[in-house]
């Protein structure tokens, strides 16, 4: 008998275009995964309101987020790609886990605390109470291991929390997930200010590098990214731009920090630079084609996006209907 494989789920919010960094840190190791694992890969739409959206430019960014996904080298074939809100169980289960979540253990997560300091009274509720819609993402699929940034571990915890809190409530109802921790996966950094993560909300463009720039733009990124005065390319801490690029070049080629520090050794910046900018181009654009011709074609991405709904709903609404039992809900008849 074949072995069941381990569930894994993993999302991106279309709440803008998409960086290298979601494609180093993300996207590219999920193409690893799809073999080994039973994947869902879904487009967080309902994540994305927690902050205004333009709505044409949200269903814009929705499918190329999905195409992009595809482009990467996520098979539809072998994994479920879907919209979130194509999945009403999320926003219902969500409610459902709301009813057992404490103000306090939101209140701490990171994310709220930075985010309320900066726009106080008029903070939406939506970025109070997302970790538990996040939760229910999580949870909907019975899912094992969930690919997980440093950044989002403490909404991880939150997911393991509430699923052994309804278990212990009402018997097991929920796999525990477990963080995916990838061996490769590379934490890509600002451009400007290498202390703080690669984001498209950053207000200087030359900060981050998107996955649809093109090849001139990137080109120019880098040669504008941060270094120092030292004029050596070595991995450590006490050089964190060149240590950013070395991550980038590494990650992309599979060359090893010693290897890269040997190549460039007595050089200076300007051709580690050059090369740098030229391995994100060959890498990012045959991916930028592929999107290209994917955005296209709505009708083959409807025809994804339904699939990937039908069997999420499936699953999805399985675990729901277990959870609304348990709380004490009353099934409509068949």
């Amino acid at each position: 008998m074949e072995e069941k494989k381990k569930v894994i789920f993993s999302g991106i919010q279309p709440s803008g275009q998409l960086t290298l960094g979601n494609y180093l840190g993300a996207i590219k190791n999920w193409v690893k995964l799809q073999e080994e694992y039973d994947c869902y890969f879904c487009v967080v739409d309902l994540h994305a309101i927690t902050v205004k959206q333009e709505p044409k430019d949200l269903r814009t960014r929705t499918l190329e987020v999905m195409s992009i996904y595809m482009a990467a080298g996520i098979d539809p074939e072998k994994n479920t790609i879907f919209i979130q809100s194509h999945v009403p169980a999320h926003s219902e289960a969500a409610w459902l886990l709301n009813c057992y979540s404490y103000m306090g253990e939101l209140g701490r997560m990171t994310q709220y605390k930075d985010k309320s300091q900066k726009y106080g009274e008029s903070i939406a509720s939506g970025l109070f109470n997302y970790p538990v819609l996040m939760a229910a993402d999580i949870l909907l699929y019975q899912t094992d291991l969930v690919p997980v940034g440093s950044d989002q571990k403490q909404h991880l915890e939150l997911a393991r929390d509430l699923a052994q809190r309804f278990n212990n409530l009402y018997s097991e109802t929920f796999v525990v997930p477990d963080p995916y921790i990838s061996k490769t996966g590379a934490k890509i950094m600002d451009l400007q200010d290498p202390t703080k993560k690669m984001s498209k909300s950053d207000d200087n463009p030359n900060s981050f590098i998107l996955i649809m720039d093109p090849p001139e733009v990137i080109r120019k990124k880098v040669s504008r990214a941060v270094t120092d005065s030292i004029g050596a390319v070595k991995y450590t801490d006490e050089q964190p731009g060149v240590k950013n690029l070395m991550t980038i070049l590494s990650t992309i080629t599979g060359e090893s920090f010693e290897e890269i520090e040997k190549k460039y050794e007595g050089q200076g910046y300007a051709q580690f630079k050059k090369d740098v900018a030229e391995a994100i181009v060959a890498e990012l654009e045959p991916i930028q084609i592929k999107v290209k011709e994917l955005v296209a074609n709505k009708a083959y991405l409807e025809s994804i996006y339904k699939a990937g709904a039908e069997k999420a709903n499936y699953i999805a609404n399985k675990t729901l209907r277990k959870m609304q039992k348990k709380i004490g809900f009353i099934p409509v008849s068949k």
